[in-house]
């Protein structure tokens, strides 16, 4: 059943964006604000001062992100403002902004401007907040803390959250037509907004989700059969919305196809690694969750059916494919997105 709401959920969005996609062309041009992006360090510094200055470039971009994610939602009055104010308490309780920073990133390897990709980027955002409340949801995973707080649907109860989800599903699709900038043209706006759709409904967090669920509590005594079913579980429920991050930062930045797919390719290794990383065990603090709930849930992870040295194995081997990607792109101008995985690989929270 839940499934079937998420479903319509991604509709009633695709709807949404169609309305505003006509609406936003018969709008008078406007001059986009210039962000400026930093470039990235130079060759000849040392390794020690470049990891420095990628954690500074995440902790700039993170800032700018806040902000416009901030702007985006604003805080308004009855009837709607407990429903605002669930939406931003997901969106705007913390984290790196790993999804936004590469939708950014991924726009300026490609040529285009950080300011261009940003509507793009705070709406992949939006619909990693809305995955979380929803993950959360005890029909779902059933987690009352998220990022060391209490889960969106502990402090709002369970209705708001779930209205929060559409919420913010709708408010991501909108947020791509309007804001983007016009010098954008239309066919990349609506590819960017599929690409979104795509990876929010059937063919992305849903179908993870449906196949984490149906995958609880059941016995592969095959390893080989129950990794491709929790490889197929997590290119959908967590790849994909850092697919949908770097590809849309390509798109809306003027990319080719090539090199659109080079970023997905890239992306989804990524997302691979952020989960095997993700599944080997941690404490509550270190993850910001409660410690141990996939294994209480009898839930297929990666240190379950490989273990954990073997698990860190093939981190490492997603993160030489994922620097494979990009080696046809500017070794400078890729240099966020390659320390980005490296990041990924090594973090411990």
């Amino acid at each position: 059943m839940e499934n079937q709401e998420a479903l319509v959920y991604t509709f009633i969005s695709i709807f949404i964006s169609l309305q505003f996609l006509f609406w936003r062309f018969l709008r008078p041009r406007f001059n986009a604000r210039q962000t400026r992006h930093l470039d990235p360090p130079s060759h000849t510094m040392t390794a020690e001062s470049y990891e420095s200055e990628f954690l500074s470039y995440m902790i700039r971009k993170s800032k700018l992100v806040n902000k416009a994610l901030d702007e985006a939602v604003p805080v308004c009055q009855t009837p709607v403002l407990k429903i605002r104010e669930a939406m931003r308490y997901t969106l705007l309780l913390g984290g790196k902004r790993i999804r936004p920073m590469l939708c950014l990133a991924a726009c300026n390897l490609v040529g285009g401007k950080e300011s261009t990709a940003m509507p793009a980027a705070c709406a992949i955002e939006m619909i990693h907040a809305s995955s979380l409340i929803q993950d959360d949801l005890p029909c779902m995973d059933d987690d009352s803390l998220r990022r060391g707080k209490p889960t969106n649907h502990k402090v709002f109860g369970e209705n708001i959250a779930i209205l929060a989800v559409d919420g913010l599903i709708a408010l991501a699709i909108k947020h791509i037509v309007e804001s983007t900038s016009l010098d954008v043209p239309p066919p990349r706006v609506l590819r960017a907004v599929l690409e979104i759709s795509k990876a929010v409904g059937t063919e992305g967090l849903v179908a993870g989700q449906a196949a984490d669920l149906a995958g609880e509590g059941m016995n592969f005594d095959n390893n080989e059969v129950g990794l491709e079913h929790l490889e197929f579980i997590h290119i959908h429920k967590t790849a994909a919305l850092l697919e949908a991050a770097a590809v849309m930062g390509g798109i809306v930045g003027g990319g080719s196809d090539e090199e659109i797919e080079s970023l997905r390719s890239y992306a989804r290794c990524v997302g691979l690694m952020f989960q095997v990383v993700d599944d080997v065990t941690k404490s509550s603090e270190e993850l910001g969750k409660t410690a141990r709930k996939d294994l209480i849930s009898e839930k297929l992870t990666y240190p379950k059916l490989m273990g954990v040295e073997k698990s860190g194995v093939y981190a490492d081997k997603l993160n030489r494919e994922a620097r494979e990607h990009l080696k046809t792109f500017d070794s400078d101008k890729a240099a966020p997105l390659l320390f980005l995985a490296d990041y990924v690989v090594n973090r411990q929270n």
